[in-house]
């Protein structure tokens, strides 16, 4: 194992400071090559792998991101729990720029996205009733707390295709659902993540108000930019306090969420299937 935890830095997080003992690891995966090579180390104790998530420079477009790669190469480093550092949309006046919100549900409005390791002969289906880790969103409220910042538990983000703006109907609409934030990443991260039974969970901090806020200006990249400039210190504080507070050992069932998903004949699975698989469904093939 060559890191426990795992942190994918969005728009603006770029790197993590305080990471001591730091080198870079280049991983190819059976899904290609990640968004970035990841930056390993020590934080807190614990050793860490953080991913820039559009890669150092910012670029690669959310609808292009290889989030198979990026989720299986945080396996194969052995990486079992993953923290997302995200810019979201405000839904709610309520989510202020600048706070934070740890949403506990999705709404999936994307549309050219691969977001499963399965296919190509073995077919499974995995609960995601409940799309983030408990333990980990719960630890990223108790650092929120500790760090003196917002902190909202809970919420629904839904996660557009992108990469333009939404349009002042959809926003509109996404509010009559009662969503609380929006972005363009997070879901994929997610769904991968419990199929490859890594624990999940994301800080998504308000950079805007969207554009259904008729006393706000409508967002545009440079505010959202300027706003997690702002906020990457405490992002970054609410991490390693996280990180800190995290028990050894998970108590979560994240860890055996493909126990029992998978349908096809173990006898019918194409041996390359096996192989490209084996990290994340070989322990239940025998």
């Amino acid at each position: 194992m060559q890191a426990e935890i795992g942190v994918i830095g969005g728009s603006g997080l770029y790197s993590m400071p305080g990471l001591t003992e730091a080198r870079e690891v280049a991983v190819e995966t059976p899904f290609g090559a990640p968004s970035d090579a990841y930056i390993l180390g020590t934080l807190e104790g614990r050793k860490v792998a953080f991913l820039a998530r559009h890669g150092r420079g910012h670029r690669i477009l959310p609808s292009e991101l290889n989030f198979r790669a990026n989720i299986h190469g945080f396996k194969q480093l052995g990486v079992e729990r993953v923290f997302s550092v995200s810019a979201v949309g405000s839904l709610k006046e309520e989510h202020k720029p600048g706070e934070f919100v740890i949403p506990d549900q999705f709404i999936d409005r994307t549309r050219h996205r691969v977001d499963t390791f399965l296919g190509d002969g073995v077919v499974g289906h995995v609960s995601l009733a409940d799309p983030v880790c408990g333990e980990l969103a719960r630890a990223f409220a108790a650092s929120c707390a500790k760090a003196g910042v917002v902190g909202k538990p809970g919420g629904t983000y839904v996660c557009m295709e992108g990469p333009q703006f939404s349009t002042r109907a959809e926003s509109h609409l996404y509010r009559s659902w009662g969503a609380d934030v929006i972005g363009m990443t997070n879901l994929q991260e997610a769904k991968l993540a419990r199929e490859a039974e890594i624990c999940y969970a994301t800080l998504a901090m308000v950079t805007d108000y969207d554009c259904w806020h008729t006393g706000h200006e409508d967002v545009t990249i440079e505010q959202v930019i300027a706003v997690m400039q702002q906020n990457t210190g405490n992002a970054l504080t609410v991490l390693r306090a996280a990180i800190a507070g995290l028990a050894k050992s998970r108590g979560c069932k994240c860890g055996s969420a493909m126990q029992f998903a998978i349908v096809t004949d173990k006898t019918k699975i194409p041996a390359a299937t096996r192989k490209k698989l084996a990290l994340i469904i070989g322990k239940y093939l025998g």
